[in-house]
């Protein structure tokens, strides 16, 4: 298994990972973290996988997709998984009184790690966590934070698992800055931090 980690260009992959699979239901599209509560809420069904259509479109990716190289049934490369990153000014974190500033640099967030189905268990994670920071710096980031779990090897919930562990962020190359006043399926949260 060969992983590449891009930046998400391809509405349709992004679908593929974070989607439905009825286009009318209301799932989060990584987008309750990324967006007001307000305007959270009143986006309802299809209305969610627009503005991530939207999201794709700019200039600046709305995060990173890993690939299984030559994996599809075509031969070509099959999306395997997610990482959200964006610029912490732009998103709730930005005004979070749980989750605490460490500094006054303008750091980027990384919230969201989420592997398709059939595809956890295989190291695919690692690979977001470091592409998703590489694409960051690549954008000027100076720092790239996450907010995971400190779950001390407890099983964490699956539906409370996009936000990733301290184990895990850590061996992607991040260290713990702060502790947190945020919790996520029970366990303390605590802010990491990746520097060019």
């Amino acid at each position: 298994m060969a992983i590449e980690v891009r930046p998400a260009r391809d509405f349709d992959d992004v679908a593929a990972v974070l989607g439905p699979k009825n286009p009318t239901s209301s799932v989060c599209w990584c987008l309750s973290h990324r967006i007001d509560a307000k305007t959270n809420r009143s986006l309802v069904g299809p209305a969610r996988g627009e503005l991530v259509r939207q999201l794709v479109q700019r200039d600046v990716a709305p995060g990173v997709l890993a690939y299984d190289v030559g994996a599809a049934d075509d031969g070509g490369d099959l999306v395997v998984g997610w990482a959200a990153v964006a610029p912490r000014a732009e998103l709730p974190y930005a005004r979070s009184t749980k989750i605490p500033h460490v500094d006054a640099l303008p750091a980027w967030s990384l919230w969201c790690v989420r592997v398709r189905p059939g595809h956890r268990g295989r190291g695919i994670a690692p690979h977001l966590l470091d592409g998703a920071a590489r694409y960051a710096f690549e954008q000027g980031a100076p720092a790239v934070e996450g907010y995971p779990v400190d779950n001390r090897g407890e099983e964490v919930d699956l539906t409370m698992a996009f936000v990733g562990t301290r184990a895990l962020f850590e061996g992607a190359g991040f260290a713990v800055a702060s502790t947190t006043e945020s919790k996520a399926g029970g366990f303390p949260r605590v802010l990491v931090r990746r520097y060019p």
